[in-house]
């Protein structure tokens, strides 16, 4: 079975990207019954120690390390979390995940024939029936 890490990170996503998957995820395991209660309180206590007033290093006293201290333990928690469930579980999420995500858009080759034509059925139907129509009234007009 694949590793977690490969099947949590895409190589051809950016960094964006990759992280709304990641969230996408988490909220998906988060409501899956087979991942265990107490392994769900680990992103929630992330994201508490996160809003909560107590830091373990103030962003007062050194801004810049207060707020990587809010980083380090929303990484640890998610991280852990994932690591934590069950193999299977991340990987049919994740699959699931990447059928939305995954798209690739590649134009219908040209041909020299297909220049020109009608592709669309009904545009198709209706050009016929206008063309029939126009046949009728052109019969009725001179007889």
């Amino acid at each position: 079975m694949a590793n977690k890490r490969d099947i949590i990170s895409n190589q051809n996503s950016g960094f964006i990207q990759d992280l709304v998957l990641r969230l996408k995820l988490i909220l998906r395991l988060m409501g899956d019954r087979r991942v265990n209660f107490f392994l769900k309180l680990l992103p929630i206590a992330a994201a508490i120690y996160v809003i909560s007033p107590v830091d373990l290093i103030p962003g007062l006293v050194i801004p810049i390390v207060g707020a990587l201290d809010d980083a380090a333990v929303i990484w640890l928690g998610t991280t852990l979390f994932m690591s934590l469930c069950p193999e299977e579980v991340v990987q049919e999420h994740t699959d699931a995940l990447q059928k939305v995500v995954r798209a690739t858009w590649r134009d219908a080759p040209e041909t020299e024939a297909a220049v020109g034509e009608i592709i669309d059925a009904q545009a198709s139907n209706f050009q016929e029936e206008a063309q029939s129509t126009a046949a009728n009234q052109g019969d009725s007009d001179g007889g």
